[in-house]
């Protein structure tokens, strides 16, 4: 055990140079746990108790999806406002938290609770727990909210607000509608809990939702796509979207109980699943369990991005043709 916590104390040690450095860069990925053990010869148990420890100092943080990367430094705290003077005349200042209800609305209350579920998740999300990041009573946000599900209704908006149309998008309805969907998992990227909120079945009212659904719409009616399988189209991009990020949170909460990030957890499993794919009856496994694969979500998300865009183009081709067929010849 002694030698194991010196080995972790040894790679900790040689990571924490490397980014005080500046040879690991903030948002750079570190060496997974895999990699810490063939680069340092140390156990899985060592590379995770050595990346704990760098957790712990603040100097890498988990990013669901791609693993551990090294966190941006620590900004100033700034100084304290000077005391402001009491105003002339026998009134006193209300009490901090009848202060903290004057100044309450919906934009605060709102941006208070997005910032809990990107910590916490929805798992974390209360009323009491966003009343006690703003210093209220929980009754004073329901003068501004009715319930939980309004509030996350306007949570969702306000995350679905940061989606943006693709700025050059002269090329056609692939580059409208590859940077709509790469700028939607962005949002998705930067707020993991709006993949479990957003429903598709039970669509809610969200109005920066439908700028989003009205761009598409029009990139898709632009090339002759009937309404209803355009409507498909436009769904199927979404639940894409939200399928790529609905591992996001379930990993972050899963690292935060185990203690072990996707990497390490991973190796704890590869002896038990090369034992089982040895037996001859999954080969193809089998020689994908010796590969050396790092699972990337970013980079699934973009092969399957592409091939759902190339699947289009060939839906796009076949209305086409069917239209320049059903032309009369003098149209053709």
């Amino acid at each position: 055990m002694a030698e194991a916590v010196g080995g972790s104390a040894r790679v900790a040690g040689d990571l924490r140079r490397r980014i005080v450095a500046g040879e690991l860069a903030p948002g750079e990925r570190v060496p997974s746990t895999r990699a810490i053990t063939r680069e340092w010869g140390v156990a899985i148990a060592t590379a995770s108790r050595a990346l704990a420890a760098l957790r712990a100092e603040g100097l890498v943080r988990v990013v669901p999806g791609v693993g551990t990367v090294v966190a941006e430094p620590a900004g100033r705290v700034p100084e304290p406002a000077p005391p402001v003077p009491p105003a002339a005349g026998p009134r006193r200042p209300p009490p901090p938290r009848a202060a903290a209800e004057e100044a309450l609305g919906p934009d605060r209350i709102i941006a208070a609770a997005v910032d809990v579920a990107d910590a916490e998740g929805l798992a974390g999300l209360s009323m009491r727990r966003i009343a006690t990041a703003l210093g209220v009573a929980p009754m004073a946000l329901y003068r501004h909210v009715s319930d939980k599900d309004d509030l996350v209704v306007r949570m969702l908006d306000a995350g679905m607000r940061e989606w943006r149309a693709p700025v050059d998008a002269a090329g056609g309805w692939r580059p409208r509608l590859d940077g709509a969907v790469r700028s939607l998992w962005a949002a998705f990227r930067r707020h993991p809990w709006m993949a479990q909120a957003l429903s598709v079945t039970r669509p809610q009212a969200i109005p920066a939702g439908m700028a989003y659904s009205e761009w598409v719409l029009a990139t898709l009616d632009a090339q002759g796509v009937e309404p209803v399988e355009a409507f498909d189209i436009h769904l199927t991009l979404i639940n894409y979207v939200r399928g790529a990020a609905a591992v996001l949170e379930p990993e972050r909460d899963a690292e935060a109980a185990s203690g072990l990030d996707n990497d390490a957890w991973l190796a704890e499993q590869e002896p038990g699943l090369v034992a089982l794919v040895g037996s001859g009856r999954f080969p193809l496994l089998q020689r994908m369990v010796s590969t050396e694969y790092d699972l990337d979500v970013d980079a699934l998300f973009e092969r399957g991005l592409l091939l759902l865009l190339d699947g289009l183009a060939v839906q796009f081709d076949r209305i086409a043709d069917a239209s320049r067929t059903a032309a009369p010849p003098w149209a053709r």
